[in-house]
Parts: structure tokens; sequence; C-alpha cells
């Protein structure tokens, strides 16, 4: 890439935006067709059951669209409670949401400062990471993810 592309805040966020998206996509219809009678299943015991990857997914989504907004965040929680988001259909919901967010401060300006850079492309290749996770979820439950169709 050119450096009049790489110092060209513009062209950050939309390549932010797409690659943020691409994967946004990607794991929303992981869940969305994950049956929701086993989005507590683990794979193995001491391993995060599907929800709760999603629900950790969700949690850093909304720590990116906060440091975005230079609002301060505390990440020792490190998932969306449970509590709160105990269905598939609260978990998908917050799921999406979070993902939004993130997408609403690239398209208002983000990333503004290179640290801004820095966090979405971490936060892009942390959810590659979960992607990773929830394919492997769905291959033991005998579910092709829809982007390998």
């Amino acid at each position: 890439m050119s450096r009049a592309v790489m110092n060209d805040r513009s062209q950050w966020s939309e390549i932010a935006t797409a690659r943020w998206s691409d994967i946004a996509d990607k794991i929303v219809a992981l869940a969305e067709e994950f049956p929701a009678e086993k989005y507590e299943d683990r794979p193995a015991s001491g391993i995060r059951s599907f929800a709760e990857q999603l629900r950790h997914v969700a949690f850093w989504n909304e720590h990116v669209q906060k440091t975005l907004r230079r609002v301060k965040t505390d990440g020792d929680a490190n998932e969306v409670p449970r509590a709160k988001y105990p269905t598939k259909s609260k978990v998908l919901a917050v799921l999406k949401e979070s993902f939004e967010s993130v997408k609403t401060e690239l398209a208002n300006g983000s990333p503004r400062e290179d640290s801004d850079l820095d966090t979405v492309i971490s936060f892009i290749e942390h959810n590659g990471e979960h992607y990773g996770q929830l394919v492997l979820y769905c291959r033991l439950n005998g579910i092709v993810p829809p982007a390998s169709r």
C-alpha cells in the first residue's frame, strides 16, 4: 500500500469498516444458524460454551466502540453478563448491536488517531480468532459454516 493511502484517514476508515463488516457478518451468520438448545454446550470441560464465546465477543466489541468514543472502559468482566443475555435471541441482539456500534463509530470518522487504527485492527483479529473457534463448534455439531458453503 502506498504511503499516500496509509496516511489517508478516510481510506483507513473505509478499509477498517469493510474488514469489520466482513468478520461481523461471518460471526452473526454462525450465531443465527447455531441451534438455540446448544448455545450453552461446551465442546469439552473448561472451554467456553458457544454463547459464552459470543458474549465475550460482544463485550470486547463494546470496548472497541467505547475506546473509539474516548470512554474509559474496564475489561475485567470479559463478557456481557449471562443473566442479562441468557437466550439465543438476546445474545444475538447484543452481538449485532455491538458490531453495529463499532461500524457507526467508523462511519463517523474513526480512526482519528493511530491508536484507534491499532484498536480496530487488533479486534478484527480478535474476532477472527473467535470465528475460527465458533466454526469448530459448528463442525462438531454437523453444521457447515455459511461462509464455507
